[in-house]
């Protein structure tokens, strides 16, 4: 069968390869047309369009970006068309594949969502749009289930694919004495990984920021969860650069060995604690996208650790409170004070059981794969 798999970010990416791996375990006749990445890519994925130019952060940066947007659109409903597969999924990316949903299924063809737009935070109305133009949406937060219940909705829930992710990683995993060496990494005891994102956005307004760390734990080696998915002169431009080491495509190495890390907000704050390592999370954008946020947005908490657990187990430092100075008490209390220490990572193991364990990417493969066929 054919699949056209539509993912617009790096976690996307990720968690629609795991979904493809597991896919051509059940048909060995799997064919991928998609918009991803190089995960994808190393699935058998057939890249149309690639992520690194799809990704765009805040409202201001989207509006600025409307035209491309739009051309955008029109060349993802043209690639449908000639590519015409049995099924199409959507992976996250809710602006633009929401959108893509209404067109796919007035275009007739059968339509799956895979991780669920954040209707449960701001524009609640969009749950009608997903009743009317998604065949079946598979959730990866525990909550999001009983949410859509109130609306008449049945969902699927699994467990969430990062999981996966990480309990694959670790089978192949590089030994840290092989990871150190190869990197050329020091004071292998404290290093402190610093993980700005993954959009050319999120890397202007956090390692700036992050770069101003180092002078102030000198007993501390700070590392830079680099992604070849930007350009290296990206990096390379930010003043006090030369002060810490950049490693590449290889967080989870990196997070594996950390022992403490400051991660901008999204899907890194998980997979940091996943990895039972303490963070502070950050988040800053435009004034004006902020402020429009603020108005839309209704819920307590913007990391996913803090949203599944709906309380606050690591400290957000969002827009004007993301300061230097907030920055380095934080971090000095997850360093210096044993019990804010342990209480974080007693949390961390909470927060794994209301994920469930591995294997939700396979049993969610199993149900696309057996609901195609029965089509």
């Amino acid at each position: 069968m054919k699949y056209f798999i539509l993912a617009g970010e790096v976690s996307g990416d990720l968690h629609a390869s795991n979904l493809m791996k597991h896919i051509k375990s059940q048909d060995a006749q799997a064919e991928f047309d998609c918009w991803g990445g190089d995960y994808m890519e190393k699935q058998g994925g057939r890249i149309l369009k690639h992520i690194s130019q799809l990704a765009f952060m805040g409202f201001i940066e989207v509006v600025l970006n409307l035209r491309t947007i739009s051309r955008n659109f029109k060349l993802c409903v043209q690639h449908i068309k000639e590519s015409n597969p049995d099924t199409l999924i959507l992976v996250d990316y809710p602006g633009f594949n929401l959108r893509m949903a209404k067109r796919a299924k007035k275009m007739g063809y059968h339509v799956i969502y895979y991780i669920s737009p954040t209707v449960w935070a701001w524009k609640e109305s969009r749950v009608e749009t997903i009743k009317k133009y998604v065949d079946k949406l598979f959730v990866i937060l525990p909550f999001e289930k009983e949410f859509y219940k109130k609306h008449n909705y049945e969902v699927e829930f699994e467990g969430h694919p990062l999981m996966d992710a990480i309990s694959e990683w670790k089978q192949t995993q590089l030994p840290k004495e092989e990871f150190f060496e190869k990197n050329k990494l020091s004071n292998q005891d404290n290093i402190i990984a610093l993980l700005p994102g993954s959009r050319k956005q999120e890397l202007e307004k956090m390692l700036p920021l992050m770069l101003r760390l180092p002078t102030l734990f000198p007993g501390y080696s700070f590392v830079i969860a680099g992604t070849s998915s930007l350009a290296k002169s990206e990096y390379d431009k930010f003043e006090d650069i030369d002060k810490v080491q950049i490693i590449f495509d290889q967080t989870y190495n990196l997070l594996s060995v950390a022992h403490a890390a400051i991660v901008t907000s999204g899907t890194a704050t998980l997979e940091t604690a996943l990895f039972d390592v303490p963070e502070v999370v950050c988040y800053k954008a435009s004034p004006v996208s902020y402020r429009i946020a603020r108005l839309l947005v209704s819920i307590r908490f913007i990391s996913l650790v803090n949203l599944i657990m709906d309380k606050e187990v690591v400290r957000e430092l969002i827009q004007d409170n993301l300061t230097i100075e907030n920055l380095r008490e934080e971090l000095t209390k997850i360093l210096n004070d044993p019990e804010y220490r342990t209480n974080m990572l007693r949390n961390f193991l909470l927060l794994q059981d209301n994920l469930g364990g591995a294997g939700a990417s396979k049993r969610i493969a199993e149900k696309i794969v057996r609901d195609i066929q029965k089509r």
